[in-house]
């Protein structure tokens, strides 16, 4: 990891991503983002910089003593600037838990000497007492009498937050990255793909995406505060986008919503919350609670929808239990079961290791043989493999896919008509399986683009061992049925893979497996897999483990 000899990197980086976002989304901006970002430029550096400080940092109240950069020099000649602007209150009112925040344990207990004293106190332990005899918010100088003088320390609040994260939201299209993406990535922490793009490409096309956007990520912080329900279901319902994107979003936080009620025994708005939800579960779960509610007649007839034209492989198999439950229930007649392949399985009876580890690493090195190694690979090496072989498919530069310099994948990976964009590059990638070239394709892009980000790729577990034993042993054949599987849903077939692979390379061949220690069961999306793997005669077999001591 490098040092980053510019002092002012940060700021750099916010002025870049300013002026990303003006010569992009300038019609999409408000006066007030407009004159921000004007009004900021032509700052003097000192005050641009103690401004991105605090906007970098968490919260939005500050202590000048903890606003002590050397590049800036003395922070109170910064804020006057920025006082001046509206953009930042140099003496604030403070309630008590503000005072909280801002203040050591020792300090409170020094200020406020009516506080518990007792030995092993917690600071968090203070807090109610705080609030049970401060009283009303105050400026900090009357919270602290002797912070007086021309050297007393200052509180600063921040009061453009909100305008600071909306234009980062702006930039990166999302609010869980942040300005320190740009850090990481000079440091060489992380490395993401170089993808051209026009002015043209961005992550919003009108105005009212951002503030629907904002409206939905207020409603699900209100969720995790415990707001009541009915008053979030309101605000989130009220949100009608033409925004496929955006529409995806408020179906998932309504499916959570649902989930609540569902659990919190209140059916009758479960039911009426999952009916009108377009996210993938939604209408099973509905089933479900007609089931709870002994609705079987109606909880059948939805269940008969839903078989005829199933959302995916796991509502599919959803139904298979579902349905046979109901028809008992309502006396009507069995219904045939579907083919199962039987699981092949190995059972073991093993020492339990002396140091606790994983039993699937315990499995890993019972296995392991010189002429047939064993790598503990889950989701990462298929995944890996599709990746790199469709590195060019998935980094292609559409419209909308990639719209700033730090995307780990294209903003649209999980949209419904995904490959459809890039139906031609898909396409050439996977025809490498037929011809072999997609051995050197690869390697090549393995060597290429080792380290960079990918939706795909786990750089830490694949390493050269594994992807040439891989290459080897495992089909290209089989390799199209499982990179076909993920391209059909990406979002559900990334994961349930087993979790080993054994090769034989004097052989050529390969076998991949699911591990269950005592008691463990097989999930349904390893299920999933496991059939899948069968109907394709792929070779796969489920290890059950008993530890010795137990079976004796």
């Amino acid at each position: 990891m490098r040092a980053l000899a510019n002092p002012f990197y940060y700021l750099d980086n916010f002025r870049h991503a300013l002026a990303w976002v003006k010569e992009r989304y300038a019609d999409l901006l408000t006066d007030g983002e407009r004159d921000f970002i004007d009004t900021f430029q032509a700052l003097p550096t000192a005050p641009q910089a103690l401004l991105v400080r605090m906007v970098m940092r968490k919260g939005t109240l500050f202590r000048s003593s903890k606003l002590n950069y050397p590049e800036i020099g003395c922070p109170r000649e910064a804020v006057r600037r920025l006082t001046a602007l509206g953009w930042v209150d140099d003496d604030p009112l403070l309630t008590p838990d503000d005072l909280f925040g801002l203040l050591t344990k020792s300090e409170l207990l020094i200020l406020f000497p009516s506080l518990p004293r007792k030995t092993g106190t917690r600071k968090s332990e203070l807090l109610d007492s705080l609030r049970a005899g401060a009283g009303e918010a105050r400026r900090f100088r009357e919270w602290h009498p002797a912070a007086t003088g021309p050297a007393a320390e200052s509180v600063y609040a921040l009061r453009i937050a909100d305008l600071c994260d909306r234009l980062r939201l702006i930039y990166f299209g999302n609010l869980h990255q942040n300005w320190s993406e740009f850090v990481v990535a000079e440091l060489g922490i992380l490395a993401y793909e170089k993808v051209a793009f026009s002015v043209a490409s961005r992550g919003f096309q009108a105005r009212q995406d951002i503030d629907d956007y904002l409206h939905l990520y207020r409603c699900g912080e209100r969720f995790e505060l415990g707001e009541p329900l009915a008053d979030i279901l309101s605000d989130i319902r009220a949100v009608s986008s033409g925004n496929s994107w955006l529409a995806g979003r408020q179906a998932k936080l309504l499916f959570r919503a649902g989930q609540y009620l569902e659990r919190d025994g209140d059916l009758t708005q479960a039911l009426d919350v999952y009916a009108a939800c377009p996210h993938p579960g939604s209408r099973m779960r509905a089933v479900r609670v007609l089931e709870k509610m002994e609705r079987f007649e109606e909880a059948h007839a939805l269940a008969l929808r839903a078989e005829e034209a199933p959302e995916d492989d796991a509502e599919r198999q959803q139904l298979q239990r579902i349905l046979p439950r109901l028809r008992r229930r309502l006396g009507l007649p069995k219904m045939q079961a579907p083919r199962a392949f039987p699981i092949p399985r190995i059972d073991l009876v093993l020492d339990r290791p002396i140091t606790p580890s994983d039993v699937e690493f315990v499995v890993r090195d019972h296995l392991l043989q010189p002429e047939a190694p064993v790598f503990y690979v889950e989701n990462a090496l298929i995944n890996s493999l599709f990746g790199l072989l469709c590195w060019r498919a998935i980094f292609t530069p559409l419209p909308g896919a990639f719209f700033h310099l730090f995307h780990s994948g294209p903003a649209d990976l999980h949209s419904p008509d995904f490959r459809r964009r890039r139906q031609r590059e898909f396409a050439e990638c996977l025809a490498q399986l037929d011809s072999g070239e997609y051995k050197r394709t690869i390697r090549q892009c393995f060597q290429e683009k080792a380290g960079i980000q990918s939706p795909f790729v786990s750089w830490d577990m694949l390493d050269r061992e594994l992807l040439e034993l891989a290459l080897a042993c495992m089909p290209a054949a089989h390799l199209r049925k499982w990179f076909e599987r993920i391209l059909a849903d990406i979002k559900s077939n990334c994961s349930g893979f087993p979790d080993l692979i054994q090769f034989w390379p004097g052989q050529s061949r390969y076998r991949m497996i699911e591990v269950k220690g005592p008691g463990d069961r097989l999930q349904d999306n390893q299920i999933r897999y496991l059939d899948f793997c069968l109907a394709n005669d792929m070779p796969v077999v489920v290890c059950h483990v008993q530890w010795r001591e137990a079976a004796a």
